[in-house]
């Protein structure tokens, strides 16, 4: 087919378009639509291009009577694609930038919030600590912090096994009572220990 021939028949194509031709529009979004998808997936995704290709094809014909065409129908739709695909390439640039610098924003505040409640949570700890008997905050103390077994424990103070861990246990249950708004974290701070 001739340039000449394919622009008459685009010409016939958009004119019955233009006066409400049902069939010419869907004739129209027929031949265009697979065109414009290709076409905008070149710059886009293929959801993305399909979308573009629809709103591109709904437009022209919602605004039949006012489209003013100086080249051929196809360069008309093809430089709409294009333009369109790059709005949305630019426009997601922007969010995608956008977002990047409200997690950087995020991260450094749960970074500081972190930092500030580490710090509460300890002072918490410190005091929960010193509010344990002698003997529990004692036990407690060489086996979390000094990592010391049972036995050695044991051994160091002069007692049975069994009384160490009685000890522990106890420091344990009251310092989950204690600490029971910090619970979360307070299993990582005393190593894992299950508190209930």
């Amino acid at each position: 087919m001739s340039k000449e021939t394919q622009a008459s028949k685009e010409n016939e194509l958009l004119t019955a378009v233009h006066e409400g031709n049902w069939n010419a529009y869907r004739t129209l979004f027929k031949r265009y639509y697979p065109v414009l998808c290709a076409y905008g997936n070149r710059f886009v995704s293929l959801e993305e291009a399909e979308e573009i290709s629809q709103d591109i094809l709904l437009w022209v014909w919602e605004n039949r009577e006012n489209i003013n065409i100086l080249r051929s129908l196809s360069h008309y739709l093809l430089s709409m694609m294009y333009h369109r695909s790059v709005n949305l390439i630019l426009h997601n640039q922007a969010r995608y930038k956008a977002e990047a610098r409200f997690l950087e924003t995020v991260e450094d505040v749960l970074v500081e919030d972190n930092q500030v409640h580490f710090n509460e949570l300890q002072q918490k700890i410190k005091e929960a600590l010193a509010s344990l008997p002698d003997t529990y905050r004692e036990a407690f103390i060489l086996h979390r912090f000094g990592n010391k077994s049972y036995k050695g424990i044991a051994e160091m103070l002069q007692v049975s096994p069994k009384t160490v861990d009685y000890r522990i246990q106890q420091a344990l249950k009251q310092l989950r009572i204690l600490l029971k708004d910090y619970s979360p974290i307070l299993l990582w701070l005393i190593g894992g220990t299950t508190l209930s």
